[in-house]
């Protein structure tokens, strides 16, 4: 490994790290990207490996929803694990060198990288011979605790998938799972092994070093291509609350969507929500951020542009008449939240139509 590139990318909704994944991979066997690491934090999913046992989930299915948790069946090995807020969650794309091609040797070597990212915090981390991943055995910790899980998919010596390292993780929502199918060992933290918390970029800076040392590369920090926002439009009717879609025109991709801009230069997301709402409907609103941040690859291109878009809601006044900008958008509707949410063809959208309708409605 000559060059490794660290993308540390934040929120990213499951689906959109499978699809980074796919085009990061795509762009690595062809040589047009260096091996790359992405660090991110999914939103509560409970994900199933290959060889992974339903029963290994322990709680219904309708009482997982209530929890604002999703289940997807993936192509890493392992059982079931979860990924949430305050996990790190790491996919190496490499492309492994002919004297690196031993799975064995892989794995060894994404827990080692682990291991020296934890000492940096006066954290022992420990391999146990029967079960991947890393563990924490001690005072805190008398039965072994995994606090790094790792199951990952090797294709012609390209890897995907990863691990998920515990950093500041809610661990009552491992209490779903019987995680990675190990019944009598238990899962910790970071916070919890040192009783407070740590900042995730304390933690992914330490990893990047680890991966740069381990597998022999010059580590590059990498920022989004661009940054965007997501502005949700709301205004109350004698139905209910209502959410205005946008419809672009068949030359800009032909699909229903919430005011959506990019940030220009010099320009706060904050700004840029306000001028792109005024833009595409002709009011001065206020803003709200709505604590929503994500990253996504911007169309299929094969090496990606990654994006980091900020979500803000504004409530409408007036009456229900959109001023369009003819040239991005040929139709609009105001229309429920359910309805907003089944025709939106994004996760992020999605989301942000979610929070802004409970933060606002």
């Amino acid at each position: 490994m000559g060059r490794l590139t660290v993308h540390q990318l934040g929120r990213v909704e499951y689906e959109d790290g499978l699809k980074l994944q796919k085009l990061f991979g795509q762009a690595r066997s062809k040589e047009l990207v260096p091996d790359s690491l992405l660090l991110l934090e999914h939103p509560p999913v409970l994900t199933l490996g290959r060889g992974g046992k339903a029963q290994n989930i322990v709680v219904g299915e309708e009482e997982i929803k209530k929890l604002g948790v999703e289940i997807f069946q993936t192509d890493r090995g392992g059982d079931v694990t979860y990924h949430g807020p305050g996990q790190i969650v790491g996919y190496p794309i490499f492309l492994l060198p002919p004297g690196r091609r031993d799975v064995r040797r892989y794995i060894r070597d994404l827990e080692e990288a682990i291991i020296r990212a934890l000492a940096s915090f006066g954290i022992r981390g420990e391999r146990i011979a029967k079960w991947p991943g890393v563990w924490v055995v001690g005072p805190r910790s008398p039965a072994p605790e995994k606090i790094a899980a790792i199951g990952v998919h090797i294709s012609r010596w390209q890897t995907s998938h990863g691990f998920a390292l515990n950093v500041n993780t809610d661990l009552s929502h491992f209490e779903l799972i019987i995680p990675c199918g190990i019944e009598e060992a238990g899962v910790t933290s970071i916070e919890r092994q040192l009783s407070r918390r740590v900042e995730s970029f304390e933690v992914q800076s330490a990893l990047a070093t680890a991966f740069g040392e381990v597998f022999g590369g010059s580590v590059e920090i990498a920022g989004p291509a661009m940054r965007t926002i997501s502005g949700v439009v709301l205004r109350k009717d004698a139905s209910g609350l209502r959410v205005l879609l946008l419809h672009r025109t068949a030359e800009r991709g032909d699909f229903w969507q919430i005011v959506t801009g990019r940030v220009e230069p010099g320009e706060s997301p904050a700004e840029a929500a306000k001028r792109e709402v005024y833009e595409e409907t002709g009011l001065h609103l206020p803003v709200r951020e709505l604590g929503y941040r994500h990253c996504f690859a911007l169309g299929d291109e094969v090496v990606p542009a990654v994006v980091e878009e900020t979500a803000f809601a504004a409530r409408w006044t007036g009456d229900d008449r959109v001023r369009l900008d003819s040239s991005e958008h040929d139709r609009y509707a105001w229309v429920s939240v359910e309805e907003a949410t089944a025709r939106l063809p994004f996760r992020g959208l999605r989301r942000a139509v979610s929070l802004a309708s409970s933060a606002v409605g």
